[in-house]
């Protein structure tokens, strides 16, 4: 044996007990175990993740989501040119809270999940695993919605350079089965301060281009093809949700119309008439006259 022999030999023996101390590789889940997964991984250092399918996951249709025709017909289109394999955007859906921005991805799950929409939740802490991800399910033929909910960002979170590198940053090309959508209640992801304007000033250790640090901080939204903005409903636009839930109880006409003072009062004390209180007040209510 040559010395060339014995050094590649040494070396393949190295290989494989550093290979034997690495954690393994992501596990594909059943495929056919659901329609929604989450992504999910022990918090030790050198854990992988791996996809959890959803064994209960929310019946909510495009049907249940009233006063916001509008935001409806833009997401339930671009996510029909995607399940039809045409072109399609990343989608930030952004404004008042409780307004059916989840519930809107939620719907639209159950509207195409028969036309091979799937649904992959991913927490802030874990979108460095967005590569990996991506990688599991790229040969699949399905298409995957990885969604991330309530999405926010402080300064220095690596999360945030993580997003951006996905959706627009990397040197491999997105693949065509995944799109991004994230619902938040801020714009641009990030907090906006005063002092972001106060950087125009100029002192000992001021920004030489404050301008180029404020494009940084909303350059991660603008990032998403489509921006879908909710706003606060009118008090008929809650008092409409409040019936349809109602009914959905089975409530009758007559009972429909007698709790709406109740459940104007109820909106004033939560200080909200959003889509999420009307939802919380028809079950208290309903619930009650089951009494």
């Amino acid at each position: 044996m040559t010395q060339l022999d014995q050094f590649l030999a040494r070396a393949e023996a190295l290989l494989q007990r550093v290979e034997a101390l690495l954690p393994p590789g992501a596990a594909a889940p059943d495929w056919n175990s659901g329609t929604a997964f989450r992504w999910r991984r022990s918090r030790d250092r050198d854990s992988r993740g791996r996809l959890q399918p959803v064994l209960h996951k929310s019946p909510i249709a495009l049907s249940d989501l009233h006063n916001i025709s509008i935001q409806k017909e833009q997401i339930e289109q671009n996510t029909r040119q995607f399940v039809a394999g045409r072109p399609a955007n990343n989608v930030l859906l952004t404004g008042a809270r409780g307004t059916g921005k989840s519930s809107l991805i939620k719907a639209c799950l159950n509207q195409f999940a028969d036309q091979g929409l799937r649904l992959i939740e991913v927490d802030k802490d874990d979108l460095a695993d967005l590569p990996d991800i991506v990688d599991l399910v790229a040969e699949r033929p399905e298409r995957f919605i990885i969604f991330c909910d309530d999405l926010s960002f402080e300064e220095g979170e690596g999360g945030y350079k993580a997003l951006k590198v996905a959706l627009d940053g990397s040197i491999s090309a997105q693949s065509d089965n995944v799109l991004i959508y994230a619902t938040s209640n801020r714009r641009h992801l990030m907090p906006e301060r005063m002092s972001d304007n106060a950087t125009y000033t100029h002192d000992d250790d001021g920004d030489l281009h404050p301008g180029e640090t404020v494009e940084e901080r909303i350059s991660l939204s603008e990032r998403f093809g489509l921006w879908v903005t909710f706003y606060p409903f009118k008090q008929d636009d809650y008092l409409d949700i409040v019936a349809h839930w109602l009914r959905h109880f089975g409530c009758g006409t007559a009972q429909i119309e007698a709790a709406r003072a109740d459940a104007l009062r109820w909106a004033l004390q939560r200080a909200s008439r959003s889509g999420r209180v009307a939802w919380q007040f028809a079950r208290d209510h309903a619930g009650r006259m089951r009494d």
